[in-house]
């Protein structure tokens, strides 16, 4: 005999909006828009590299994996890779242009430590 379930709403309660993983600055989602090709997507991972540990790496990939996290924003899409959902939570992404380069810059609440150049971080 199966067993029956019943779901009750509990008084007082609304539904929690889920945070992104990952917010974008309009000039970040410009960019990834313009980036954007149908058969490669960008992926945000993080990878042990640098002074301070850890440095981040944005790849074009063909197809999302099985974990990856997509992060949809006024119609640009970025996967984040799972093994750096940890480190890139509650982050914000931007896009930077000035006289001597052009980059994504992240904006990482969870850094206690970066390198004098920028490159690396520690969580």
């Amino acid at each position: 005999m199966p067993l029956q379930a019943t779901v009750r709403a509990v008084a007082g309660s609304m539904p929690r909006a889920r945070k992104a993983v990952l917010s974008m600055t309009p000039a970040a989602v410009s960019r990834i828009k313009e980036m954007s090709k149908p058969e490669a997507l960008l992926r945000v991972g993080v990878k042990k590299k640098g002074c301070s540990g850890l440095s981040y790496t944005i790849d074009q990939v063909s197809a999302k994996q099985r974990f990856d996290e997509e992060v949809v924003q006024d119609g640009a899409s970025i996967l984040i890779d799972s093994k750096a959902l940890l480190s890139i939570l509650g982050s914000e992404m931007d896009y930077v242009e000035d006289k001597l380069s052009a980059q994504f810059v992240f904006y990482n609440p969870n850094v206690k430590e970066a390198c004098g150049c920028g490159q690396s971080f520690m969580i």
